[in-house]
Formats: structure tokens, sequence, C-alpha cells
């Protein structure tokens, strides 16, 4: 199955991927993950921090080459930031299944920018990834909480959401 992902999702994945189990790389040997090049730029932006955040795009660098990246023309009318103007744009071009996104101020504009791709976010892969018992439910819900500690999610409802499906 085909899977675009920006750089918010990325980086969500990378902040728990130094684990012996972990999402990104149940991700990235199950499926097949496509990036804009922006994506990849990004990440690596962000990797030269000496923070979370960099220590998570480096994650997700060091698996580089389970990752497709494609080149994509922004449609400059698009009112995000180019990671996500990419991903949808790709997302759309390639007939993806999935995009992984979490970009929650603006998912409602992602989701209505998708024509045959469906939306999924990291607490949404961590509630698949149960539901599927590739990981146990209380695994998947510390994974969530510690993405959601690192990314400043404690007060997301998709995270509160997940967290009590997880919890149940």
């Amino acid at each position: 199955m085909r899977v675009v992902a920006d750089t918010s999702a990325l980086g969500s994945l990378g902040t728990i991927a130094d684990r012996t189990w972990n999402p990104l790389d149940q991700l990235l040997d199950r499926e097949s993950i496509l990036v804009p090049a922006t994506v990849v730029d990004e990440l690596a932006e962000t990797a030269a921090y000496d923070d979370a955040s960099g220590a998570a795009a480096s994650r997700v660098l060091d698996r580089r080459s389970a990752i497709e990246g494609r080149d994509v023309s922004l449609d400059e009318s698009f009112p995000l930031d180019d990671g996500e103007n990419a991903a949808v744009t790709l997302a759309n071009q390639c007939g993806a299944a999935h995009l992984l996104c979490d970009e929650f101020t603006q998912l409602a504009l992602v989701h209505a920018s998708l024509v045959e791709t469906r939306l999924v976010t990291t607490p949404t892969l961590l509630l698949t990834l149960a539901r599927t018992d590739a990981v146990d439910s209380r695994t998947a819900a510390a994974l969530l909480q510690e993405v959601a500690d690192v990314r400043s999610w404690t007060k997301n409802s998709y995270v509160q959401r997940a967290s009590a499906v997880l919890d149940a």
C-alpha cells in the first residue's frame, strides 16, 4: 500500500523511533512510503537542532533508504506550509491510500484537499496498530503519551480520544 507522509507525522514517529519495537519501523517495513523532496529538506533542517525534534528528524533520516522521495510542484495558493502542500499534492498525484499528517490545526483543510486518499494521524496510526494486534494497547498508549509530551499535544482532542480508546 502506498502511504505519503509529511514532516509533522514523520517527526512524531521519530520521537519514539529509538525503541526495539516502534511504529516508524512498522510503517517503513510494511508499506511503500513516499515523501515529497520538500519533506526530506524540512527533516534535514530540523535535524540540525540540538533538541528532541532534531533527534526525531535524525532518526527518520537514518531510515531514509526505506523512504522514496519525489519532486512535486507546489500549489502556491494552498494555504499550508510547503511540506503539507507538497504531501497533499503527492498523495493526490500518486493515488496514495493514506496521507500520514499531524497538522492538527488544519486537518479539515488537509482532509478536504484529498481526492481519494485517507487522512491518518499518528494517534490514529497507533490505534490501528493496537487494533490489528501489531502492538498491545498499553504499549501504544505509552508511545502516544510520549509523543504527546514531546509534541505538546497533551490537550489535543485527537490525542485525548485515542488515549481514551487505548486505555479502555
